[in-house]
């Protein structure tokens, strides 16, 4: 089993993101071998008009959880940054809590890159999917 458990990524959640991204209320739901899911809770700040939850919160969700997903797929987190993020939004979220779920495709020694899905909690039907890449920031030796 991988050493970043759900432990560890409470952990991180709780410390290496900025207070913003902590401000969006999300938790870890699953840490896979190349994946993760995280939730975010309803809530009217995180919303424009009529309850729709806005896309920066969507894209925040996904760019956050791909970090979780990496740190699964490397056995641990590493400093990285995004680099790429496309991001398509299929459908309004509308009073829901969101779960996002990111796989990794490939993982290489500077660079990685990942999909994730992200769905109103309860229905099948995906909200919104992205593509991202991210440079691993590996200490100079």
């Amino acid at each position: 089993m991988s050493a970043f458990d759900h432990a560890a990524a409470t952990t991180l959640l709780a410390t290496v993101f900025a207070p913003w991204v902590q401000d969006l209320d999300l938790s870890v739901e699953e840490i896979g071998r190349d994946s993760a899911s995280l939730r975010m809770r309803f809530s009217d700040k995180l919303c424009r008009d009529n309850g729709v939850v806005c896309g920066q919160a969507l894209m925040s969700l996904a760019d956050t959880t791909m970090v979780f997903a990496v740190s699964a797929a490397a056995g641990g987190y590493l400093p990285m940054t995004t680099v790429d993020q496309t991001v398509h939004f299929l459908r309004p979220a509308v009073k829901t809590d969101l779960i996002a779920t990111a796989r990794v495709v490939r993982l290489g020694r500077t660079m990685a890159y990942g999909s994730i899905e992200i769905r109103a909690e309860g229905d099948a039907r995906p909200v919104a999917m992205a593509q991202t890449a991210y440079a691993i920031l590996r200490e100079e030796k």
